[in-house]
């Protein structure tokens, strides 16, 4: 067995995450061709069960930026989150009927609701920490979040959370968790243990460092 190694990741940001209230759907026909998978449905977002529902409750909200938000309202309120309701095979339209989840369940059913408004969305993985916000008591775990493509670039949302946070961390992005999964094994692997710790760093033992 190979010995553990402890990776440490430095984000040097420290700003919230960007709003943009004004930014705009852009239309299909002016989509960058890379952006386009990104609107198809995936093993985890399963758009083909869920348009009908998402052009009722989100048709009539106007689009872009204002749209996304209101799929975010949605999807967090929808969504009970529990650490003990985790699924690896829970797809976005098993989440809205199961109503639990963990932060994975809010991402694909939030890219879901998305991309079945023509919005291009992809998955986002990696670390967030207790940063301008209360500490959070439950043990520090992988993140998961995403992205929405408005106005020529790409937004990041957060629907567990739904307010914008300081210090995500990016190790990956793709259509869903099956694209950027934390961990892929080919035969027998048992998890015996993992441990995330992200926090702020003072900014004079930053400046050491660069």
């Amino acid at each position: 067995m190979k010995p553990i190694k402890q990776i440490t990741f430095q984000e040097r940001y420290g700003e919230p995450d960007e709003t943009a209230p004004d930014a705009r759907q852009s239309e299909i026909n002016d989509l960058p061709d890379e952006v386009l998978p990104f609107l198809h449905g995936s093993r985890y977002c399963d758009t083909q069960r869920l348009t009908k529902l998402a052009w009722s409750l989100f048709g009539p909200v106007g689009s872009g930026w204002q749209r996304v938000q209101a799929i975010c309202d949605y999807v967090h309120g929808r969504i009970q989150f529990g650490y003990h309701h985790a699924r690896c095979d829970r797809t976005a339209a098993d989440g809205h009927e199961e109503r639990v989840g963990v932060c994975r369940d809010f991402a694909h059913l939030a890219v879901t609701l998305c991309r079945c408004m023509n919005i291009p969305a992809r998955y986002c993985t990696g670390y967030l920490g207790d940063i301008g916000v209360p500490k959070d008591p439950a043990p520090m775990d992988f993140s998961a979040w995403f992205e929405v493509f408005l106005d020529g670039r790409w937004f990041t949302f957060d629907a567990r959370h739904n307010v914008p946070r300081i210090g995500r961390i990016v190790l990956a992005r793709g259509r869903d968790a099956a694209d950027v999964a934390i961990s892929t094994q080919f035969g027998d692997a048992a998890l015996v243990r993992f441990e995330v710790v992200t926090e702020e760093v003072e900014p004079s033992r930053v400046s050491r460092a660069a």
